[in-house]
Protein backbone atom coordinates (compact mmCIF):
# COMPACT_ATOMS: atom_id res chain seq x y z
CA UNK A 1 0.00 0.00 0.00
CA UNK A 2 1.01 3.21 -1.06
CA UNK A 3 0.11 6.71 0.92
CA UNK A 4 0.60 10.24 0.06
CA UNK A 5 0.89 13.09 2.53
CA UNK A 6 0.97 16.98 2.96
CA UNK A 7 3.70 18.27 3.84
CA UNK A 8 2.53 22.44 5.18
CA UNK A 9 1.39 23.73 8.18
CA UNK A 10 -1.21 25.78 6.37
CA UNK A 11 -4.61 25.38 7.81
CA UNK A 12 -6.73 25.89 4.20
CA UNK A 13 -4.05 23.64 2.06
CA UNK A 14 -4.70 21.01 4.68
CA UNK A 15 -8.34 21.79 4.87
CA UNK A 16 -8.57 21.97 0.82
CA UNK A 17 -6.49 18.28 0.36
CA UNK A 18 -8.77 17.04 3.05
CA UNK A 19 -12.22 18.14 1.26
CA UNK A 20 -10.72 16.14 -2.05
CA UNK A 21 -10.34 12.66 0.08
CA UNK A 22 -6.17 12.59 -1.72
CA UNK A 23 -4.05 12.56 1.35
CA UNK A 24 -3.62 9.89 4.47
CA UNK A 25 -1.57 12.18 6.33
CA UNK A 26 0.09 15.76 7.71
CA UNK A 27 3.90 16.30 8.25
CA UNK A 28 4.82 20.03 9.20
CA UNK A 29 8.48 21.16 10.42
CA UNK A 30 9.75 24.49 11.86
CA UNK A 31 10.32 25.97 8.20
CA UNK A 32 7.06 25.97 7.00
CA UNK A 33 5.20 26.71 10.06
CA UNK A 34 7.82 30.05 9.70
CA UNK A 35 5.78 30.88 6.80
CA UNK A 36 2.25 30.80 8.91
CA UNK A 37 1.30 34.02 11.20
CA UNK A 38 3.11 34.06 14.16
CA UNK A 39 1.44 32.76 17.30
CA UNK A 40 1.12 29.67 19.52
CA UNK A 41 2.72 26.98 18.46
CA UNK A 42 1.09 24.51 20.07
CA UNK A 43 -2.51 26.37 19.49
CA UNK A 44 -2.14 25.84 15.79
CA UNK A 45 -0.80 22.76 16.14
CA UNK A 46 -3.69 21.80 17.96
CA UNK A 47 -6.00 23.38 14.90
CA UNK A 48 -3.93 21.05 12.50
CA UNK A 49 -4.87 18.00 14.48
CA UNK A 50 -8.44 18.93 14.90
CA UNK A 51 -8.75 18.90 10.83
CA UNK A 52 -7.08 15.69 10.37
CA UNK A 53 -9.07 14.10 13.29
CA UNK A 54 -12.14 15.62 11.25
CA UNK A 55 -10.69 13.39 8.33
CA UNK A 56 -10.08 10.05 9.54
CA UNK A 57 -7.99 11.11 12.29
CA UNK A 58 -5.05 10.59 9.53
CA UNK A 59 -1.43 11.15 11.34
CA UNK A 60 0.19 14.46 11.98
CA UNK A 61 3.83 14.59 12.29
CA UNK A 62 5.32 17.46 14.48
CA UNK A 63 8.99 18.71 14.97
CA UNK A 64 10.77 19.21 17.98
CA UNK A 65 13.07 22.21 18.36
CA UNK A 66 15.13 21.80 20.90
CA UNK A 67 18.56 20.38 20.27
CA UNK A 68 19.61 19.00 23.72
CA UNK A 69 18.66 15.47 24.47
CA UNK A 70 17.06 15.74 27.64
CA UNK A 71 14.95 18.50 26.46
CA UNK A 72 13.97 17.05 23.46
CA UNK A 73 12.90 14.25 25.54
CA UNK A 74 10.57 16.18 27.70
CA UNK A 75 9.51 18.31 24.74
CA UNK A 76 8.01 15.22 23.22
CA UNK A 77 5.94 14.37 26.22
CA UNK A 78 4.93 18.06 26.76
CA UNK A 79 3.68 18.01 22.64
CA UNK A 80 1.84 14.98 22.84
CA UNK A 81 0.20 16.05 26.53
CA UNK A 82 -0.35 19.43 25.11
CA UNK A 83 -1.39 18.63 21.55
CA UNK A 84 -3.69 16.33 22.94
CA UNK A 85 -4.14 14.07 19.46
CA UNK A 86 -3.90 10.24 19.73
CA UNK A 87 -2.34 9.74 15.74
CA UNK A 88 0.40 12.25 16.91
CA UNK A 89 4.13 11.95 15.80
CA UNK A 90 6.91 13.45 16.98
CA UNK A 91 9.27 14.10 14.54
CA UNK A 92 13.22 14.22 15.93
CA UNK A 93 16.20 14.72 13.43
CA UNK A 94 18.68 11.39 13.09
CA UNK A 95 21.65 11.35 14.86
CA UNK A 96 23.39 9.23 17.34
CA UNK A 97 22.47 10.80 20.45
CA UNK A 98 19.20 10.90 19.04
CA UNK A 99 18.46 6.94 18.55
CA UNK A 100 18.91 6.38 22.58
CA UNK A 101 16.41 9.54 22.77
CA UNK A 102 13.85 8.15 20.34
CA UNK A 103 14.45 4.55 21.62
CA UNK A 104 13.72 6.15 24.87
CA UNK A 105 10.44 7.66 23.69
CA UNK A 106 9.64 4.75 21.80
CA UNK A 107 9.48 2.60 25.28
CA UNK A 108 6.91 4.75 26.50
CA UNK A 109 4.65 4.58 23.64
CA UNK A 110 5.34 7.73 21.97
CA UNK A 111 5.33 7.65 18.19
CA UNK A 112 8.21 9.03 16.78
CA UNK A 113 9.03 10.39 12.68
CA UNK A 114 12.45 10.63 12.77
CA UNK A 115 13.76 13.13 10.09
CA UNK A 116 16.39 14.85 8.03
CA UNK A 117 17.44 11.42 7.13
CA UNK A 118 19.92 11.06 3.59
CA UNK A 119 21.60 7.37 3.23
CA UNK A 120 20.41 3.95 4.06
CA UNK A 121 22.18 3.50 7.07
CA UNK A 122 20.22 6.55 8.64
CA UNK A 123 16.88 5.25 7.93
CA UNK A 124 17.84 1.84 8.84
CA UNK A 125 19.41 2.81 12.20
CA UNK A 126 16.55 5.12 13.16
CA UNK A 127 13.60 2.15 12.06
CA UNK A 128 15.57 -0.29 13.92
CA UNK A 129 15.66 2.36 16.93
CA UNK A 130 11.85 2.31 17.19
CA UNK A 131 10.78 5.37 14.74
CA UNK A 132 7.36 4.29 13.63
CA UNK A 133 8.48 6.27 10.74
CA UNK A 134 11.76 7.14 9.42
CA UNK A 135 11.35 10.31 6.48
CA UNK A 136 14.13 10.41 3.36
CA UNK A 137 14.88 13.91 1.82
CA UNK A 138 14.55 12.49 -1.48
CA UNK A 139 15.74 15.47 -3.43
CA UNK A 140 18.20 16.50 -0.65
CA UNK A 141 20.00 13.51 -0.71
CA UNK A 142 19.63 13.27 -4.48
CA UNK A 143 21.48 16.84 -4.64
CA UNK A 144 23.97 15.72 -2.27
CA UNK A 145 25.18 13.06 -4.22
CA UNK A 146 23.28 10.13 -2.97
CA UNK A 147 21.52 7.61 -5.09
CA UNK A 148 17.66 7.55 -4.42
CA UNK A 149 16.60 4.48 -5.65
CA UNK A 150 19.30 2.08 -3.67
CA UNK A 151 18.48 4.30 -0.34
CA UNK A 152 15.01 3.44 -0.39
CA UNK A 153 14.86 0.10 -1.90
CA UNK A 154 17.54 -1.53 0.54
CA UNK A 155 16.14 0.67 3.51
CA UNK A 156 12.90 -0.91 2.66
CA UNK A 157 14.01 -4.24 2.22
CA UNK A 158 15.76 -4.21 5.75
CA UNK A 159 12.42 -2.84 7.49
CA UNK A 160 10.76 -5.62 5.45
CA UNK A 161 12.93 -8.10 6.34
CA UNK A 162 13.15 -7.62 10.19
CA UNK A 163 9.35 -7.34 10.37
CA UNK A 164 9.91 -3.73 11.73
CA UNK A 165 6.59 -1.70 12.32
CA UNK A 166 8.09 1.24 10.70
CA UNK A 167 7.44 3.32 7.32
CA UNK A 168 9.48 5.53 5.04
CA UNK A 169 8.20 8.38 3.63
CA UNK A 170 9.95 9.93 1.18
CA UNK A 171 9.63 14.05 1.45
CA UNK A 172 11.93 16.71 -0.84
CA UNK A 173 9.55 16.53 -3.11
CA UNK A 174 9.72 18.53 -6.26
CA UNK A 175 6.98 17.46 -8.99
CA UNK A 176 4.68 15.14 -9.26
CA UNK A 177 6.98 12.30 -10.92
CA UNK A 178 9.03 12.37 -7.68
CA UNK A 179 6.22 11.17 -6.25
CA UNK A 180 5.46 8.12 -8.16
CA UNK A 181 9.28 7.13 -9.02
CA UNK A 182 9.50 7.44 -4.77
CA UNK A 183 6.69 5.36 -4.61
CA UNK A 184 8.43 2.68 -7.25
CA UNK A 185 11.68 2.89 -5.55
CA UNK A 186 10.26 1.75 -2.38
CA UNK A 187 8.99 4.66 -0.08
CA UNK A 188 5.59 3.64 1.88
CA UNK A 189 4.52 7.15 1.77
CA UNK A 190 5.29 10.33 0.12
CA UNK A 191 4.90 13.67 1.52
CA UNK A 192 4.38 16.67 -0.74
CA UNK A 193 3.93 20.31 -0.57
CA UNK A 194 0.14 21.83 -1.55
CA UNK A 195 1.34 22.99 -5.27
CA UNK A 196 2.89 19.85 -6.22
CA UNK A 197 -0.46 17.97 -5.22
CA UNK A 198 -2.46 19.88 -7.10
CA UNK A 199 0.03 19.81 -10.34
CA UNK A 200 -0.18 16.06 -10.22
CA UNK A 201 -3.86 16.46 -11.40
CA UNK A 202 -3.22 18.57 -14.61
CA UNK A 203 -1.99 17.97 -18.12
CA UNK A 204 -1.80 19.94 -21.17
CA UNK A 205 -4.01 17.06 -22.76
CA UNK A 206 -6.75 17.21 -20.11
CA UNK A 207 -7.71 20.46 -21.11
CA UNK A 208 -7.34 20.07 -24.71
CA UNK A 209 -9.18 16.94 -24.90
CA UNK A 210 -12.07 18.69 -22.45
CA UNK A 211 -11.85 21.53 -24.42
CA UNK A 212 -12.96 18.99 -27.86
CA UNK A 213 -15.19 17.35 -26.36
CA UNK A 214 -16.99 20.35 -25.35
CA UNK A 215 -16.77 21.87 -28.71
CA UNK A 216 -18.26 18.28 -30.73
CA UNK A 217 -21.19 18.48 -28.02
CA UNK A 218 -21.87 21.82 -29.14
CA UNK A 219 -21.80 21.42 -32.78
CA UNK A 220 -23.80 18.09 -32.58
CA UNK A 221 -26.68 19.74 -30.36
CA UNK A 222 -27.22 22.69 -32.39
Amino acid sequence: MRQLFIDTANLDEISSACKRGIISGVTTNPSLMSKEPRGSYVNHMIKIAEICQKYNNIPLSVEVFATDQNEIYQQALRLEEDIGYHNLNIKIPVGFNELETISKLAAVGARINCTCCFTTSQLTLAAAAGARYVSFFYNRAKDSGEDEFCTLNNASKFIKSNNLNCEIIAGSIRTPKDITDAWEYGAHIVTAGYDVIKEGTTHSGTQASVDQFLTDFKEWIN
